[in-house]
């Protein structure tokens, strides 16, 4: 066998298994949930067609579009007080924490709720949030109210509050590993010229973690834009998100072709973002070059 053939054939059988993997569980899932985005439902059940119906219907009925308003809007939320949350804790480990075996353990203690089941993480906030919570029962014992409360739960901050909590890990670690990374002689040489701690940050530090905020942001925001437990949950009528409707769509209301409309919709909204993130991305590799 010639060399050039063995290198081909050494290279589909390298990579045909993941090939076919892709083709099987990710691209024809996708077809197929493009096509049937375009058949029409004739009740009880839906018949293949060629149409833009239930496109129609996504985009004038008010509904719809507010639960993808609201969803955007939660998910956006979560992003901005992860980051506020996550990078202060990121800096201090990185730059704070001199002690090596001390920031191991800390950080460990950011990644180890991942290994919790989702649903018990969710749960909690549930507990802590509820008329009997822990936060009821600590404004009873401190005597600020006089019964308990139902305003801390099945509401939009309920939702922001547990998808916070729960995607939080995605964001510190990879502005921790973008900090990480710094060289420290080029804070050093910051230092030198005169610039203060602030004017650091700003010039060197923030700059060179730009693509871990943003890898950061990204999972943060796609998680949360396609969570379905914490409305559920926590969120309440108020707080029913566009994977919620998604599961009504194909479950009790039986409306695959308007459920898979709706499903492309999201999968577009989220490549928008990915592309988004990949320019920012770029752009800040290249201010950093």
């Amino acid at each position: 066998m010639k060399a050039s053939t063995r290198k081909v054939v050494g290279f589909w059988l390298l990579f045909s298994l993941p090939l076919l993997w892709t083709v099987v569980f990710l691209l024809m899932p996708y077809g197929a949930m493009g096509m049937m985005s375009f058949w029409a439902r004739k009740f009880p059940l839906f018949v293949p067609d060629f149409q833009w119906g239930n496109y129609v219907t996504l985009f004038s009925d008010p509904q719809y579009l507010t639960v993808i308003l609201r969803t955007l809007k939660i998910a956006a939320l979560v992003t901005v007080y992860s980051i506020a949350l996550g990078y202060p804790l990121a800096y201090f480990l990185v730059f704070t924490v001199r002690s090596e075996k001390l920031r191991t353990i800390l950080y460990m203690c950011v990644v180890v709720p991942l290994w919790v089941s989702y649903l018990l993480r969710a749960y909690t906030w549930k507990i802590i949030l509820g008329t009997d919570g822990a936060l009821n029962s600590a404004l009873l014992w401190l005597n600020l109210i006089d019964a308990p409360l139902d305003i801390f739960l099945y509401n939009q901050a309920a939702m922001v509050i547990t998808l916070t909590y729960i995607f939080i890990p995605f964001m510190v670690m990879p502005i921790f590993t973008a900090l990480e990374r710094i060289p420290p002689a080029l804070i050093e040489a910051s230092q030198d010229l005169g610039a203060g701690p602030f004017e650091t940050f700003v010039r060197v530090i923030m700059p060179l973690s730009t693509a871990g905020v943003v890898a950061g942001a990204t999972m943060t925001f796609c998680l949360s834009f396609g969570d379905f437990v914490a409305p559920v949950l926590v969120g309440g009528p108020s707080g029913t998100m566009v994977a919620t409707v998604l599961q009504s769509q194909f479950g009790a209301a039986l409306n695959w072709p308007l459920g898979s409309a709706l499903a492309v919709i999201v999968f577009t909204l989220v490549l928008v973002v990915l592309q988004i993130s990949s320019r920012l991305d770029r752009a800040g590799r290249v201010a950093m070059g």
